[in-house]
This record gives C-alpha cells, sequence and structure tokens, in this order.
C-alpha cells in the first residue's frame, strides 16, 4: 500500500510563474489615480517584502547543494552546470540556465531565468553572484512583488553588514504591465532595522513626472505607525489599504488592518508578534482577516467557483516554545473560511503555500540525534490532508563510528497515517499504520582537492499494517496520453479500497 497522499487529480496548487506584472522600462498611460504618501509605501514594501534582506542574507554554515540535467564541466578551478539548474541553501532556492563555481573565490554565478525563492517571497532576475563563504547574492536587474506592491532594482549589493545598496529601483501597487503610477529611485540605501536613505526620487503618473525628491529619510522603527496605500488590482478594484502598527507591551505588538475594495467591500484584521519565555526566546505570531465579500466568486483565473461564502475569514497561529535549550515545540495552524481566501487576499502566500499545513510537533534534540513526535490534522474540510495522528521519529545524526573514517546515519518513525478527502468530494478515506526504518553507512573522500566521491551502502525496511490489493483493483485509462496508465484510482463509495491484509518491505 502507498503511503496515503493526496491523489493527484483532487488537488493542484498553482505553478510557479516567472512572469511579473512590474516589468523593466515602464510605459504607463496618464490616469486620475492618486497616490498618496509615496515614500512611506516604499518603506513598508521593503520591510515587509524582504526584498533585501530576503534575496541576499542565508544561514550561516549551510551547506550548498548545485544539480543541473545538462553538462557539466570543471576545467582550471571552474565547476560549470548547464539546463534546468537547481541550488538549495538553507531556505533559499534558485533556479536557472546556467551556473559556474570559482573554487578559489567560492562565487557561484548564475544566469538566464533566474528565479529566486525564500520562504513566502520570490524574485526573478537576470543574473547574479552568490558567494558560498559569505552567503550574498549581488542580484542584477531583481524584480518582486508582494501584492498590492510591486518592485524591480538593479545592482541589489550588500555595503555593509546589515546594510544594502539598491539601484534604479521602481515601485508601484498597480497590477498592469503599463501601471498609471510609479516611484522611481536612483539610489536606495536600507539599513536594516534603523533607516532608509532615498536619494533622486522622482514620482511619476504614465510617463509624465509629477514630483521629484533629491533626498529623503525614513526611520524603520515600528514602534507605532500609520500607512495608508491606495491600490488597483483588476481583482480588487480601486482600493484603500490601511494599517496601524502600535506596541502593546515590550514583548507584543499589534497591527490593525481596515482595508476597503472596490469590487469587494470592507475588511478588517488584526496581526501580532508575541515574544515571551527565557530571553524572549520564544515567539508566536498571530492572523486574523475577514470581509464581507461583495463579490467572492470573482477570481482571476479561467476556473469558475461556487458555494464561496460571502463572509470570508483567516485564522493562523505560527508558535514556537523553546521549552528547554534541547527540547522545544512549534504549532502552525490556519483555519481558512473556503479554499479560495488566501488566493484572493494573501496571494504571496498563496503561490508559496495554497494548502497551509496543520501541525503542532514536539522536539527533543542533541548532538547525536534528534526524536519529533508530530500530529497533523484536517483542519479545512475543503483540502485534501495526510493526518499523521501521532508521528514520532528518530534521526541519528551522521557521525563516525568509533572515531574512523565510515560514517553512519539512519531514521526510524511510526505513524498512524489516514487520507481524508475534501467533505462531499465523493472519496472514501482510508488510512493504515506505518513503521519505516533506514540506516546508511558512507565514506566519503576527495581527490585532488575537489572531486568528492561518496561511496554509500545501506538498507530501508518499511512495514504497512494495510496494502491495497491492486489484483481487485480497476485502472481507468487517462484521456491524457502522457500520464501512466497505473496511477491509483481515487477510491469511492460505490469502488472502495480493498484492502488485502499488512505487508513488510525492503530496499537495500
Amino acid at each position: 500500500m502507498t503511503d496515503p497522499v493526496p491523489y493527484r487529480g483532487q488537488l493542484s496548487g498553482p505553478e510557479r510563474k516567472p512572469v511579473l506584472t512590474l516589468q523593466k522600462g515602464l510605459a504607463a498611460v496618464p490616469s486620475a489615480s492618486a497616490m498618496r504618501k509615496p515614500l512611506l509605501l516604499l518603506v513598508i514594501l521593503l520591510a515587509s517584502t524582504g526584498f533585501i534582506t530576503g534575496a541576499i542574507k542565508t544561514p550561516e554554515n549551510a551547506p550548498i547543494e548545485i544539480t543541473s540535467t545538462g553538462e557539466t564541466t570543471y576545467e582550471n578551478g571552474l565547476a560549470t552546470a548547464r539546463d534546468n539548474v537547481a541550488i538549495h541553501v538553507g531556505d533559499t532556492d534558485i533556479y536557472d540556465d546556467y551556473a559556474q563555481y570559482n573554487s578559489e573565490t567560492h562565487d557561484v554565478e548564475v544566469r538566464g531565468h533566474v528565479l529566486i525563492y525564500r520562504d513566502v517571497t520570490f524574485y526573478l532576475v537576470d543574473s547574479g553572484i552568490y558567494n558560498v563563504n559569505t552567503k550574498q547574492l549581488r542580484a542584477i536587474n531583481a524584480r518582486t512583488e508582494s501584492e498590492p506592491y510591486f518592485l524591480s532594482g538593479e545592482n541589489v549589493t550588500e555595503i555593509s553588514e546589515n546594510a544594502y545598496l539598491i539601484k534604479n529601483g521602481t515601485f508601484t501597487t498597480h497590477d498592469a504591465p503599463n501601471p498609471d503610477f510609479h516611484l522611481q529611485a536612483r539610489t536606495i540605501r536600507v539599513y536594516e532595522k534603523d533607516r532608509v536613505i532615498f536619494q533622486n526620487v522622482t514620482f511619476y503618473v504614465g510617463k509624465v513626472p509629477i514630483f521629484w525628491w533629491p533626498y529623503m529619510y525614513q526611520s524603520l522603527n515600528d514602534a507605532f505607525s500609520f500607512t495608508v496605500a491606495p491600490a488597483y488590482l483588476s481583482s480588487w478594484g480601486p482600493s484603500l489599504l490601511t494599517q496601524v502598527t502600535f506596541p502593546i507591551t515590550d514583548q507584543i505588538k499589534g497591527r490593525v488592518r481596515l482595508d476597503y475594495r472596490g469590487r469587494r467591500g470592507v475588511a478588517i484584521g488584526f496581526d501580532s508578534n508575541i515574544e515571551y519565555g527565557k530571553d524572549n526566546s520564544s515567539w508566536a505570531r498571530l492572523k486574523n482577516y475577514y470581509i464581507q465579500d461583495q463579490n467572492p466568486n470573482l477570481n482571476q483565473t479561467a476556473v469558475p467557483r461556487k458555494d464561496v461564502p460571502t463572509g470570508r475569514y483567516r485564522l493562523s497561529l505560527e508558535d514556537r516554545t523553546n521549552f528547554t535549550e534541547s527540547i522545544y515545540g512549534i504549532a502552525n495552524t490556519t483555519k481558512l473560511s473556503d479554499q479560495y481566501v488566501l488566493q484572493d487576499f494573501y496571494p504571496g502566500e498563496f503561490r508559496i503555500d495554497p494548502v497551509p499545513d496543520n501541525v503542532v510537533a514536539l522536539t527533543k534534540t542533541d548532538p547525536f540525534f534528534t526524536i519529533t513526535g508530530i500530529a497533523r490534522f484536517q483542519a479545512n474540510q475543503f483540502f485534501t490532508t495526510t493526518e499523521r495522528l501521532p508521528e514520532v521519529v528518530l534521526d541519528i545524526k551522521r557521525h563516525a563510528l568509533f572515531g574512523g573514517p565510515i560514517f553512519y546515519e539512519g531514521e526510524t518513525g511510526f505513524a498512524n497515517l489516514r487520507l481524508q478527502f475534501p467533505q462531499g468530494a465523493g472519496f472514501e478515506n482510508y488510512g493504515t499504520d506505518r513503521f519505516d526504518t533506514f540506516h546508511q553507512l558512507t565514506y566519503p573522500n576527495t581527490y585532488f582537492g575537489w572531486l568528492s566521491v561518496v561511496p554509500r551502502v545501506g538498507f530501508r525496511g518499511t512495514y504497512y499494517g494495510k496494502t491495497w490489493d491492486l489484483g481487485t483493483t480497476t485502472f481507468m485509462p487517462p484521456s491524457n496520453p502522457l500520464e501512466p496508465d497505473f496511477i491509483l484510482p481515487p477510491p469511492t463509495l460505490a469502488n472502495p479500497v480493498k484492502f488485502d491484509g499488512d505487508t513488510f518491505r525492503t530496499v537495500f
């Protein structure tokens, strides 16, 4: 029996698309649209999207992994990868057509359709250079979005620790290929959590310059702030987004949001960041939002909607509690009114995580092992979810056996798995118990100072309490000739899963 996972025909998320609504060389049609407080809006964007810190900073001592499907060569200290190159380091993923690693300078040069994903934001750049040692990325012609904000910039570089320089930055809140208004700054210096300095800033309506500032200064101290952001998105209509950020205590910050969208109506929200525990090392983040939607079926896709409620909301809690130095717990829960609310009002989050998880976990760490207990549950009945109630995993970290050159690593876990389909989908829920154990020995070596060879031998054994009886399963040939014929059909009430006892499977 395969692990209960969402059936591919029942759940789909948005594909990552490199095309942004903001492109270089803006051309616009003049309109009567006005932009209030343009300087403050640009600061909001820099602080909220993480354009600077998200694209440049990477975790210290994080290993870097580079893979490709095309030709790879190594000559004169330069390792080159071509075609579908993927670079993974920490929580940052970089995809491009070409990458070259310099073993002397430790720079990785990337070119061609470069996409950078970090956390809930993504960036599209023409080219860039990433240094493995300093963990810095110098991006050229970078573009990003965090709706309703759209930003592009050239030569994003770090000028000192926690200080960054953007050249020729362009900013707008209009999601059209030719926005009606935008700001353009020759240089922007950002000093993280301190201040932003702008030079040579021009506000445009269409192609017409309206106002020019030779120098601007904005503090990033958010102890108390009030912002107003006008926007025009096709699915929102003319909109006005306002928020007030204020301290509740020294450890608690709150933010009240009051938004109006011409095609949607009035919305209200409350977010909070909380620090607590010893040395304020534990934290919690709350996100709550409600709108009485006047057009809940309105969307920017060709997929029709039905039965979407007018009262729409999201309730989210993200928490990490450090009980001791080696024991911590996490909670990541999201309750939604419907499956489209993130797509409509949190498109940045929806692009990265269209089906938010609901997980509570407790972890014990040690230099040689990590043990984790997990509870994963279906909080939103319109999403397919693989429940894990519970799952316990023991991870043995890679370490040298008896101080020798051979390394051992392993993982053993037990899980009670249950595949929960959306309510009313007509499919039958099913589940099983699973016990899985994995053990591996490696003998890593480096030759000629650059060639890494890692021979390995391993064993994996998996026990399932129930298996799917494929002999009595009817496979319907797919209409798409590119799809394989052996995909398991979803179990329905008329054609339920037929189980065939337990099994133990091994792989060497």
